[in-house]
This record gives structure tokens, sequence and C-alpha cells, in this order.
């Protein structure tokens, strides 16, 4: 098994700054396999040309870089030729997604005038994902509604893939963030429902009668910012600038997120300063986090356990100096938290085992 490329002549607090983006919960690898298992390929090749070793699929609290998703994202693209990556009743030939952006681009004043080309651009293709928007000046709301419908996604995963994508493409082309007020899935809570905050960084109500996205009416007004150079970048950083890219919403836990993660690989502020840099105070910040089902420490490890797996599966570093940049105390101590986060040891992880 081939290792990622590892940046040449960086110090290690360097390479540590960069690997905060999430990893990739190990159900999202076996869920992406789906649509191609249907169709009858052999995942197993895509998934060592990934990087990603074979026993980690049969470790649940398993974990993936955001490069090992995004090279699987695209062995799965190029064998089925499928952006909808055999999901769908039809395959979107690759290249798709990339005449959309163009279709958008150029041609839209504002975020109301690109979604809506957005929305028409896809209604020509039968079986595709449907995007209908639907404003709410009483309430200054706008919803992006998707039928997903046609869709065979019994692990919700196209819905996830489809709504992050649509959220973040909206705000590449505003070139700003689009805060959620909300995110409504029509489907019960999932059991990685933990993971959906660092989807969406926003509250999730499930059960809901369609999946959509909400957000403030006034952003439909943004005018949009991008231009072909900065789509041509865009793309050249597809999919994981977009599907796995930490995006930082407005919960408590994704702000405290955000300013553990700027402050690697120096050191992680205690919790009493974090809840000062957050205007709070630490008991305030303590029910926050917990009304959202976390903890400062839970992040804290998350956070620890994502740079680890990047670093790791990189060949960045050794598993003893990536203890000590980590702030672990021995290298047997990381390997116990280690264990703790992801059922695995940290050799396991290493490029060649």
């Amino acid at each position: 098994m081939a290792a990622p490329p590892v940046p040449q002549g960086l110090p290690p607090s360097a390479l540590l700054a960069g690997m905060s983006a999430r990893s990739v919960a190990i159900h999202h690898v076996r869920a992406c396999l789906y649509g191609a298992e249907r169709h009858g390929v052999d995942t197993s090749a895509l998934v060592a040309q990934a990087g990603i070793p074979q026993q980690l699929l049969h470790a649940p609290l398993a974990r993936v870089s955001p490069q090992q998703f995004a090279r699987l994202t695209k062995e799965l693209w190029s064998v089925l030729d499928d952006e909808l990556q055999g999901f769908g009743p039809n395959p979107q030939k690759v290249g798709t997604f990339a005449m959309m952006c163009h279709a958008v681009v150029h041609c839209t004043p504002d975020l109301r005038a690109a979604l809506a080309r957005c929305a028409a651009f896809y209604r020509l293709f039968p079986g595709g994902p449907l995007l209908t928007i639907a404003e709410s000046p009483e309430h200054g709301e706008v919803r992006i509604v998707f039928d997903l419908a046609a869709f065979d996604d019994p692990e919700h995963y196209l819905a996830e893939s489809v709504t992050v994508v649509v959220h973040r493409f909206a705000g590449w082309l505003i070139r700003r963030r689009i805060e959620l007020a909300r995110v409504e899935l029509g489907y019960p809570a999932p059991n990685h429902v933990l993971e959906y905050d660092l989807l969406y960084g926003a509250p999730c109500r499930f059960d809901a009668p369609h999946t959509a996205l909400v957000f403030d009416r006034a952003v439909l007004d943004q005018p949009v910012l991008q231009d072909e150079a900065g789509l041509h970048a865009f793309l050249r950083r597809a999919p994981a600038d977009v599907l796995a890219r930490l995006d930082y919403g407005s919960t408590a836990a994704a702000r405290v997120r955000r300013l553990l993660g700027q402050s690697l690989p120096d050191r992680m502020p205690a919790p009493a300063e974090v809840a000062e840099r957050l205007a709070v105070s630490p008991q305030t910040l303590r029910r926050q986090l917990a009304a959202e089902g976390t903890s400062f420490q839970q992040i804290r490890d998350q956070l620890r356990r994502d740079v680890a797996v990047t670093a790791l599966a990189a060949g960045a570093m050794s598993i003893e100096e990536l203890s000590q940049r980590l702030g672990f105390s021995e290298p047997s101590a990381f390997h116990r938290a280690f264990r703790r986060w992801t059922g695995s040891t940290p050799r396991a992880y290493q490029p060649g085992n």
C-alpha cells in the first residue's frame, strides 16, 4: 500500500498546524461504498488504493484522514463514472458538478439567482438531487429543500453529502460562511448522530417532513464574488475541501473546537481561558456544552484524535514525536488514549501496516 505524499522541509509544528481538519468516521467510509457494492463492484481494491487499511473497516470506532476519504471518493467516481456514487437510479457523469459550477459562477449576480440556476441545472438530469428554494418573508428565513426520494440511501450518506456540498458551495460563492439556523432531516436520528455537529455546526431536527437547510433570508441578497480563477482552485481541491473540511458553525462546541484548533501546535488553552475568550463564565460554557451533549474534554480529545489520525496516515512523524506534540507525558499514554478513541493502536494507522 503506497503511502500518501508528505510535504517536505516543513517542521513537525507546521505539519500539525495544518492537520486540524476533522477525521472521517469509518461509518462514512462503509456507507459511501454501498452504491458501488449494489452495482457489483469489488470495493476492496478501491479501499486499498485510497490507502485505508482493510482492518479498519471492521473497527467500529475507526477513523480515516480527509485525504484518504477524498481519494476513496475519487476512486468511486472513476470506476462508476458517477458523481452520485451509485446511489441514484441513473448515473451522473463525472464533470456534471463542475459544469454546474461554470453555469452558476459567471452569470448570476447574487446567491438567490445562483441557487435558482443550480436547482434548474439539476432538474435537467432525471434521478438527480432536486432542490427547491422556499423563502419565508414573514419568518425571515429561506429553506433549501431537497427531494432525495429517488436515492437508494439506507445510511443517509447521500443526504448528508448533498446537503453539505450545497451549503459549502453556497458559502464559497459569496466568500463567507453561511450560518445555518437549523438543519431539518427527513429521517430518524442515526447511530452516528454525534458526527452531525461536525457536518453542520447547527441544531438538527430529525423526522422532519423534508430534508432542508434553513438560514437567514437576507443571505440570498449577497453578491456572487467568485470568478474563473477561484473556480479552478475550488474544483482542483474537490472533493476534500468540500466533503471533509471542518466547517465551524455557531454552536458552543464548534466555537470551542475552533479556538482549540487555532492553538495548535503550541498548546491547548484550559477551559477557563477558552470561556474567557468566548466572553462567558466557565460554568456557562459547561452548561452550553452539556446541552449539546458534549464537554470540553470530549472536544479536546476529538481534536487530538483527528490530528493524530491524519498525521499517522500521512507518515508525517513518528509515534513518539506525535505523542509529545499532542501534549502526552509519554508514548504509552498516547497509545492508551488512541486505542480508546479509535479501538486500534497508532501503528495500525501508519502506511504499510
